[in-house]
């Protein structure tokens, strides 16, 4: 999980910054920056991150980001995603155990990392159905909860 979260974030920083026009010219990009992965993978996380191939105004297409109506549409679906796989959430300090009904930590976990919350330091998802989330020093659970409720009002505390 973590590295398919480090992979998904330099997938989007080589889209910004490189004209990519195929997969397989993103798929030797990934791998000069460390990630060996397949073609379906990728394709998967592109669907993930909501890209899309626009005209280069040339001949060709590139592949693009959403744009900000886009993420708006795409943060909504992120807190329809964390509200149909989280079961339960519980803290103690700064330490924070996401419950997930199994097989949703990916997509909770994902869901959490694109909300990009202040008070987060880090997440780790674990393989059935926990996540972890530790958070920035002098930052509480109840912190965490507020700031959560204003990214998905309909959480149940």
């Amino acid at each position: 999980m973590k590295q398919r979260l480090a992979r998904l974030k330099t997938i989007r920083k080589l889209i910004k910054s490189y004209p990519i026009e195929s997969q397989e010219m993103l798929l030797g990009y990934l791998d000069r920056e460390g990630f060996s992965v397949t073609q379906a993978t990728l394709s998967r996380d592109l669907k993930m991150l909501k890209v899309s191939k626009i005209s280069d105004g040339k001949d060709g297409y590139v592949y693009m980001l959403p744009s900000e109506d886009e993420k708006t549409e795409s943060e909504e679906t992120g807190a329809q995603d964390f509200l149909r796989g989280y079961v339960s959430i519980d803290y103690s300090g700064n330490m924070v155990v996401i419950k997930t009904y199994p097989g949703y930590t990916d997509v909770v976990s994902i869901a959490l990392e694109n909300m990009n919350m202040e008070s987060i330091l880090g997440i780790i998802a674990g393989r059935i159905n926990s996540i972890f989330v530790c958070l920035k020093d002098g930052i509480y659970g109840d912190a965490f909860m507020a700031e959560l409720k204003q990214k998905i009002p309909e959480i149940d505390e």
